[in-house]
């Protein structure tokens, strides 16, 4: 039976069913010949129903009315267009809530004074509703209600008529399903009840998603979608029940929110007394969004900015509109970072330490939840403190800040109690153990039970704890406070979008499946230009079962089928998930001329060549669309994509230029004006995005992204790397003419620091049938005259693409050559020669100066072949074998290997081609006699007593902490090897301990090069003596679930220095002999 791909199903079913991301479909546009939709409730179209009506109960939440008001708003959208006044009256949906003449409805607060150590209240205001219309019980077609709130609900249920109990009394659950008869006049209707307001609400803008309305309607301008008919494809006996969610707190975290999302801020809306604007219009627009995004958690912007002060409004709002209030890692008790140091310190009472200043912080303390208790029940309390300024308490020793935060955290409880007349046990209450509050904890700090746990990840996205033994017991549970943006080391990134889909999917069901199941928040710095990740995050939160490890590509797919339609989904699948590679390889904010290598591997021109192929591919696919949605594509994709372009431009340009430079060529010159205009590109496409539909997001991007230089703290302006201008006016003193080789910074004739002093000769890598096909050298002026240059070979079956040609400043660029070998006309039999490459010029004397000697390139060939044996496996070239993880022969089980444990291969993952796991995440750590074996087929032509093999591995930290370190295992042997000799794999721990609030040792170079694996203090090689020529069985074990295994590298001497290590070997069975296309990590182009 064939199985066809999610993205054809989609593109089928797209006219008629349409379902909100992930979850069950209940919409149509049409019942013809469609099965779903020929017995379909249609709720708009046809001339039954002119008007159709939403009805409420005026008993119903202030939040859910509000909801059912945008739902309102989001049919009128999608169907018709509306006049409508501010009685809410028009010509398409309207809302009632059963009563003719009917106010809207309000929620009621007193306003914080502006007295900000002495807690009172500044009269009554109120937030009113949407718009009412008359009933109209012939017109109604949808009826929300929730459960303990809804009248209308209650009779449904007290009737018969609503079965609730798949939903009643759980978190944020939902049933929608047509009623006949549902109310007095109106014929039949759907029916949509939630268990708690929450609940309702998810299944209001379930509704709205699936009629066509984006959670990024606004925010990323993603076009909603017209229909002239909608039907619901329930049938009577039939129901949808969702919910509830799998983390019970699913949210996100404004921060780092300087100078982007500032600076949009104050451009559009009004300052508050205290900074730029967060004010009552700002939040709801936040509010919205985690509702469509089915989220319920908000930890507020920090930087400069104080919710509850800034605008009196912003913590009723939260309330009213049902979001979950908290605040960050630093900020106590529902007070902003900023209310002490300006309220306090700065009124000269007292510093933020607890240890001298208690008294004064335990009463702000209490004006947190004094100011807090209206809201209470929509309040996440976040427990403890660190010191000022977001940084760790100083001048204390490791036991005296234990038992002060002991201290601190039992007067934060016994506030709570007294200010909110509740037991502590029973309210809402995390701790987030953040950088060195993490080590606290190992030194014995005592946290009541009750209060959830939020591990954080190292703020580079890579778990440093899960929940272990008793820990998992707990009554407060766990969370992850998790990062899509940081500011702080090694470097900050806060740009755009550099987010793997994959890693996060990968950690984040580590987390889950690890019981940290409460709390889910992600640091998303401006969140603008996260909207994918955010999306991404957020859904696997709300259900982690149905996004698992595995189902990346088809979340994208469903991502982009919601966003942009199924015509397009496959396309922007792909072009996302090569971005998400490409970008989350290094930070771009990371990326520097010395990171990608332009001499080895044809590293940087394969990198430049990938960027390219991906914005050709995005661009076109951006022309093809219709001009409403270019817009969002241009905000979540095509931006991005240029921008990550010119980063890697810019830099590898400059590389090329100081080693051209180097070299003392003309072109090194050229480099700069092309470097040039790349960086004027960016200022370009800033400016691009500024103009962008009317300046809507203008300034969002202001955020600075070149120009670090060596500090991790942002450049106040975006600055050009340094480059080198080499003088034109004079020639070389070694002549008009010059020759480098690939594998080197060397270049002849004339002495530098790379090779001999006056050496006229350099080597070119080797050439076999099982290496790269080509490898290269360069001629090219560094001179003032243009000159003819000719190539003689002294070996006919060694060929090269160019024979002769012309260089210099008139008429001649720089000339890449090719240098290949014939094999069928190559000797057949075994041996290792050099070919000798001579040059000779048109201009003389003044070609190559004559005291340096005439220059030659030396091409080492080896003439080789495998036994005929040997039929699957891979084969040294340059003394190297290069494999990517995922490309194992085998998976090898010794006798005592546990049940049930075995390999996940994890697709478009990681920095090159995908990596591999030790499966279930479940699985505790093993040894080598009880795990598998991820097995490969290797054969050796060097004998190398010290031969290195190197596993890329994934950054991960030790999440089951350091007493469960993280090991890999390695085994090396060769076939038919006694079994002794076969069972001795060397065991290593890679994962240094976190001493103190310190990362582990090489931590910063791990997470700055996506991978354990390029730092010197790195503990991912170990040594074999490899004694003589053939095959061998290479054996690597991940000893723990999240040992991913990206690439493996064996050294027998040869392995030159680069960033994503060598292309793969040739594998026997997959290549062909003699034409290995390899010429770069990136297979399949040619470079």
């Amino acid at each position: 039976m064939m199985i066809m791909p999610l993205w054809f199903v989609l593109l089928l079913a797209w006219p008629y069913l349409v379902s909100a991301l992930g979850q069950k479909p209940i919409i149509s546009f049409n019942n013809k010949n469609h099965n779903d939709t020929k017995n379909a409730f249609r709720i708009v179209g046809g001339s039954k129903i002119t008007r159709p009506q939403i009805r409420v109960s005026s008993d119903e939440n202030w939040g859910v009315i509000r909801a059912a008001g945008d739902l309102v708003d989001d049919f009128n959208r999608v169907v018709v267009s509306t006049d409508n006044d501010d009685d809410g009256v028009g010509f398409g949906f309207t809302l009632s809530n059963g009563e003719k003449g009917a106010e809207r409805a309000r929620y009621e607060y007193k306003p914080a004074a502006a007295n900000y150590t002495h807690y009172s209240t500044n009269g009554t205001e109120y937030f009113d509703g949407p718009g009412f219309n008359d009933p109209s019980a012939k017109d109604t077609v949808i009826i929300v209600g929730t459960l303990g709130y809804s009248s209308i609900i209650g009779e449904l249920v007290a009737g018969g008529k609503l079965n609730v109990s798949e939903i009643e009394g759980k978190w944020e659950s939902f049933i929608t399903q047509i009623v006949e008869s549902p109310i007095q006049g109106c014929e039949k209707a759907v029916v949509i009840a939630g268990s708690d307001p929450r609940g309702t609400i998810f299944g209001i803008y379930d509704i709205s998603e699936q009629i066509g309305v984006s959670p990024w309607y606004w925010w990323a301008d993603v076009p909603v979608k017209k229909h002239e008919e909608i039907y619901v494809t329930l049938s009577l006996s039939e129901r949808k029940v969702q919910g509830p969610p799998s983390v019970r707190y699913r949210g996100i975290f404004i921060n780092d929110e300087q100078p982007g999302l500032s600076g949009w801020v104050q451009a559009n809306y009004e300052d508050t007394a205290f900074g730029v604007g967060y004010n009552r219009e700002f939040y709801p627009r936040v509010y919205e969004l985690l509702l469509r995004l089915r989220a319920n958690y908000l930890w507020p912007a920090i930087w400069g900015s104080m919710l509850e002060v800034d605008d009196p409004a912003n913590q009723p709002l939260a309330d009213a509109w049902e979001i979950v209030l908290g605040s960050s890692h630093t900020e106590p008790m529902m007070r902003a970072q900023n209310e002490f140091g300006t309220f306090y310190t700065d009124k000269g009472l007292g510093p933020w330490a607890y240890n001298l200043n208690n008294k004064t912080i335990d009463e702000y303390f209490v004006y947190g939840a004094q100011r807090a208790k209206p809201y209470a029940n929509n309040s996440l309390w976040t427990m403890g403190m660190r010191g000022s300024g977001d940084t760790a308490i100083e001048g204390l020793g490791v036991d005296a800040i234990v038992a002060l935060l002991e201290a601190v955290v039992k007067s934060q409880r016994n506030v709570l109690e007294d200010v909110l007349d509740v037991k502590a046990a029973d309210v809402p209450q995390m701790w987030c153990l953040y950088k060195e509050v993490m080590s606290y904890l190992q030194e014995g700090l005592e946290i009541p039970e009750d209060i959830t746990l939020l591990w954080a990840d190292d703020n580079w996205g890579n778990l440093r704890r899960v929940p272990i033994d008793e820990e998992k017991m707990r009554r407060g549970s766990a969370g992850v406070y998790y990062h899509f943006d940081y500011v702080g080391d090694t470097r900050n990134y806060k740009w755009i979008n550099t987010i793997q889909l994959e890693k996060t999917a990968e950690q984040m069901q580590l987390a889950y499946t690890h019981g940290a199941d409460r709390i889910w928040i992600v640091n998303v710095g401006d969140l603008k230009p996260l909207e994918i990740p955010i999306s991404h995050f957020l859904d696997i939160a709300y259900d982690v079962e149905r996004w698992g490890v595995t189902d990346v590509r088809d979340w994208t797919i469903a991502w982009a089928t919601r966003e942009f339609g199924p015509e397009y989904a496959e396309e922007i699948t792909d072009i996302m998930t090569r971005y998400g590679m490409y970008a989350a390889r290094r930070k771009f904010e990371l990326v520097e001329p010395y990171v990608y290598s332009v001499v080895n591997y044809n590293e940087g021109d394969a990198i430049l060549q990938q960027w390219q192929t991906l914005a050709d591919d995005a661009q076109e696919l951006y022309d093809r669309l219709d001009e409403g949605y270019k817009p969002a594509f241009f905000e979540m994709v095509l931006h991005p994509i240029l921008g990550g372009q010119i980063i890697h431009q810019v830099h590898i340009g400059a590389e090329k230029n100081m080693v051209y430079a180097n070299q003392h060529r003309n072109s090194a010159n050229d480099l700069i004006g092309s470097v040039l205009a790349t960086f004027q590109a960016d200022g370009e496409l800033t400016a691009r995005w500024d103009n962008l539909l009317d300046g809507k997001w203008r300034h969002m991007l202001d955020q600075t992204h070149f120009g670090y230089d060596g500090y991790w703290q942002q450049p106040m302006r975006n600055v050009l790397p340094a480059m080198a201008y080499v003088q034109n006016a004079v020639s070389s003193i070694a002549g008009n003419v010059g020759i480098a080789v690939e594998g080197l910074n060397a270049s002849i004739p004339g002495d530098d620091k790379y090779h001999s002093n006056s050496g006229n000769t350099l080597v070119l890598p080797p050439l076999d049938p099982y290496g790269p096909k080509t490898r290269w050298f360069d001629v090219f002026s560094r001179g003032t005259k243009d000159c003819g240059w000719s190539a003689t070979v002294d070996i006919p079956w060694v060929r090269l693409s160019h024979y002769e040609g012309t260089v210099g400043p008139d008429n001649g660029t720089d000339t890449r050559v090719l240098v290949s070998v014939d094999w069928p006309a190559a000797p057949q039999v075994t041996n290792t020669t050099t070919a000798n490459i001579e040059f000779d010029t048109t201009c003389g004397k003044d070609g190559f100066t004559r005291w340096f000697g005439a220059p030659v390139v030396q091409v080492p060939v080896n003439i080789r072949k495998v036994p005929s044996a040997f039929t699957s496996g891979f084969v040294e070239s340059d003394k190297t074998v290069s494999i990517e993880g995922p490309n194992y022969q085998r998976i090898h089980n010794p006798p005592d290997v546990k049940d049930g444990i075995s390999y996940l291969t994890l697709e478009n993952y990681g920095r090159t081609n995908g990596g591999v796991t030790l499966w279930p995440q479940t699985t505790p750590p093993q040894s080598p006699s009880t795990a598998p074996a991820l097995e490969y087929d290797v054969y050796l032509f060097t004998p190398e007593p010290r031969t290195a093999i190197t596993l890329h591995l994934s950054p991960t930290q030790n999440y089951l902490s350091d007493k469960s370190p993280l090991e890999f295992a390695v085994s090396l042997f060769p076939v038919g090897a006694e079994e002794e000799e076969e069972t001795s794999p060397q065991t290593v721990r890679f994962v240094p301990d976190s001493i103190g609030p310190n990362m582990p040792q090489g931590w910063a170079r791990a997470v700055g090069d996506s991978i354990w694996g390029l730092g010197p203090d790195h503990h991912t090689t170990t040594r074999w003596n490899v004694t003589q020529p053939g095959p061998y069985t290479l054996r690597v074990w991940g000893l723990a679930p999240s040992v991913i295994v990206q690439k493996i590298v064996v050294d027998l001497g040869g392995v030159r220095p680069s960033y994503l290590g060598p292309p793969e070997s040739f594998l026997v069975g997959r290549d062909e002999f003699g034409v290995n296309a390899r010429t770069s990590f990136a297979h399949g182009l040619e470079v």
